[in-house]
Parts: C-alpha cells; sequence; structure tokens
C-alpha cells in the first residue's frame, strides 16, 4: 500500500500540469509591453495630423466664403459685365474709322469686342465653376493678376502689389502694435500691483475711451496737430518729393508716422491695460499666491514665478495673435492718413470690385493665422508643463 502511494506522489510530481504550477516565478516570461514613447509618439502623430487636416478644412471654407463675398455670390460679374460694355461702346464711338460704318455694322463691332473682352476675363463661364477654380489658385498661392490695380512699377500681378504695399504697413502697425501691447503690459502689471491706488482708478475710468477705433482719433488729430498748429504732416508716408539723403528721408519717415500711431495707442491703451490688469489681478488672489506670500517670497519672485508663469499662454496668445495682424494692416486708419500700405490697398480693391486683390490679400492672412493656431498648442505645452500636446488640451 505505501508503495503505491509514493509511485503515485512520483508520477504526479513527474506530470507537466504540475511543474508549469510549482515553476519558480523567475521562469515564466513577463508579459511584453509597448515602449512609453512609442504610445506617446503615436499619440502625437494623431493629434499633429488630426488638428492640422482640421485647420486646413476651416482654411479652405474661410477662402471659399471670401471668395463668395468678393464677388457679391456673382453679381460682381454682371458689373463687369457692364464696365466693360460701357468701356467698349466709348473707346469704339470716339474712333473716327467706326463712325463711318452703318449702325447694324457698329453694333456688331461692339458685341464682338465685348464678347472677346469677356471671354478673356473668364466671365463667360458660371460663376460656381469659376468660383472653384478660384479656390483653387487661391490655395496654391496663384494669386493672378488683377482687375483694375496696378503697381507703381505697372505690375498687375496680385502679388508685386501686395509686396509693394506690405512694407509701409509693417512699419506702421508693427511700431503701433508692438508699442501697444508692451506698454500696456507692464503699465497693467504696475497697476495690478498698487490696486486701489489714484491712477489705478482713473484707468477704470478713462477705459471706455478705448471704444472709438482709431481712425476716429486720427480725424481730431489732424485737425488739431496739422490743420490748426500745423507742427505734422496731414498724411502720408513721406514728404513730397522725398529728400535723397538717407538720413533726412528716414527723419521725414518719422515725422509721418507720428500721428497714425499716437491715434492707434490712443484707441487701445486704456482698454488693453484694463484688460491685462484684471487678468493679472484675477491670478494674484489665487491661494497659491497666498501661500507664497506667507512664506516670506518677495514680490517681485511672487509676480514672476506665482502670477506671470501661469499668464504666459495667454501672453503668447495675444502677442501671436497681434504679430498675423500686422499683416491685415487698417482699413480705414490707413485711409484716412493716407498711408500707402495694404489697408489702404484693400480699400481701394473694394471700391474697384477688384476680387484678386481682396481674395490675395484675405488668403495670406488666412494661411498665417492657421499656422499660427496650429504652432500655439505646441508652444503652450513648453512653457506650461501642465499641458500635454495630444491629450485633449487636458492638464496633468
Amino acid at each position: 500500500m505505501s508503495e503505491n502511494a509514493s509511485s503515485e506522489s512520483i508520477a504526479a510530481a513527474n506530470s507537466p500540469l504540475v511543474s508549469a504550477l510549482t515553476a519558480p516565478p523567475e521562469s515564466v516570461p513577463p508579459p511584453q509591453k509597448k515602449p512609453l514613447t512609442q504610445s506617446m509618439g503615436f499619440k502625437l502623430a494623431r493629434y499633429t495630423l488630426t488638428k492640422f487636416a482640421s485647420i486646413m478644412v476651416a482654411v479652405v471654407i474661410g477662402i471659399y466664403l471670401t471668395v463668395l463675398i468678393a464677388n457679391m455670390g456673382g453679381y460682381v460679374d454682371q458689373i463687369l459685365r457692364g464696365q466693360i460694355r460701357e468701356q467698349v461702346s466709348i473707346s469704339l464711338g470716339m474712333d473716327p474709322e467706326v463712325r463711318q460704318l452703318s449702325q447694324a455694322e457698329r453694333e456688331k463691332l461692339i458685341e464682338d469686342t465685348i464678347a472677346i473682352e469677356v471671354r478673356r476675363l473668364g466671365l463667360d463661364q458660371p460663376f460656381l465653376i469659376r468660383s472653384f477654380r478660384f479656390l483653387g489658385r487661391a490655395l496654391t498661392l496663384n494669386l493672378g493678376r488683377a482687375q483694375f490695380m496696378s503697381s507703381d512699377s505697372g505690375s498687375r500681378l496680385v502679388s508685386n502689389i501686395i509686396l509693394e504695399r506690405l512694407p509701409p504697413t509693417l512699419l506702421f502697425m508693427a511700431t503701433s502694435n508692438l508699442l501697444l501691447f508692451f506698454i500696456s503690459l507692464f503699465f497693467a502689471l504696475y497697476l495690478s500691483r498698487n490696486y486701489g491706488s489714484l491712477l489705478d482708478k482713473m484707468v477704470i475710468g478713462l477705459s471706455p475711451i478705448s471704444a472709438a477705433p482709431a481712425w476716429f482719433y486720427g480725424i481730431f488729430l489732424i485737425l488739431i496737430f496739422a490743420a490748426v498748429l500745423g507742427w505734422l504732416p496731414f498724411g502720408g508716408m513721406v514728404a513730397a518729393p522725398p529728400p535723397p539723403e538717407l538720413i533726412p528721408r528716414l527723419l521725414s519717415i518719422g515725422r509721418h508716422l507720428i500721428l497714425p500711431v499716437a491715434a492707434w495707442l490712443i484707441s487701445g491703451f486704456f482698454g488693453s491695460v484694463y484688460g491685462w490688469r484684471t487678468f493679472f489681478l484675477i491670478f494674484s488672489m489665487e491661494d497659491y499666491v497666498e501661500l507664497a506670500r506667507a512664506k516670506g517670497l518677495s514680490s517681485r519672485e511672487v509676480e514672476r514665478k506665482y502670477i506671470l508663469r501661469p499668464t504666459l499662454p495667454n501672453i503668447i496668445t495675444s502677442f501671436a495673435l497681434m504679430l498675423i495682424t500686422l499683416w491685415q494692416g487698417a482699413i480705414i486708419a490707413e485711409t484716412i492718413f493716407n498711408w500707402p500700405g495694404l489697408g489702404r490697398l484693400l480699400f481701394q480693391a473694394i471700391g474697384l470690385f477688384d476680387t484678386a486683390v481682396i481674395v490675395g490679400s484675405n488668403v495670406i492672412y488666412a494661411y498665417l493665422l492657421a499656422f499660427t493656431v496650429f504652432f500655439l498648442d505646441f508652444i503652450y505645452a513648453l512653457v506650461d508643463p501642465r499641458v500635454r500636446v495630444g491629450s485633449g488640451g487636458a492638464h496633468k
């Protein structure tokens, strides 16, 4: 009986199931796990492609809406046909050879000439087809030729017209917006340290001044400093004729720049300061700021580490959006001051129904805005450790 029991126990010990169950843990292979870097890389790539695709869809929709609005849904084609008929009739009517023709021959010649001009401009095709062709050219930055406008050198290419007007706009808008941004930012930070002071109350009281646009203040500045006092020029970018030497020309440009920049600063300063000051005050009342002050940190350290650091994404967003507005220019302000920039160019193009120039200016702005919004998420992840790209905007 004992021999049978011992033999059964030996057989059980030699069975594969028992040996697998009684094997040491080290012999069992651990489960395979995906590397963390591969998982994060896949999420980042998927997020990047998804965001880029969504932004490009928005760009396409925005540009096509711009094409439709610039053409007023096709009504501009009728205006252009009327202008073509008027110009052809006037030009042929003044030709002495055409006057010798009979009435029927003159009308036939006019109609044939109009048909040639309509085909040349593509107006013989349905507007819906032309709008999609216009969209395709705009997306590939093939801005085409202007219908009525031209550059100072005589070129009708929209790209040349825009590039010629770009430096004056960058000079005006960069000077105005950079001064407005940094002055209002630091002044708002100063007011947040001196909450409730007389200067703080003055800024709050004057903040409604920013409701009026820059051109509104520009009119008063021109009347006072140009018409009455005669200290500064009425408008333009440089004196006529422009000084031949470099230094006098730069001084002339600076003198012409004073009134536009002053109008821009008056229009935006108080509202911008009030907004930033309120924003800094909200963050300065957080519990972690009070805890930092209780620890004995200096006001400079508290301001730099616990107030400015959390607001850095908002500051970067405002600065980035301000930079891309440098391209667009100020339509009415540039017109008031006779400033030869993109804003005045767009105003003239709207008055002439020059669709190519209108769409070309807005296409480049749309691309700048799209890429700015695209890269802002990655910049947030660099400046704010709570942000994780690809996590759906959640803070971790």
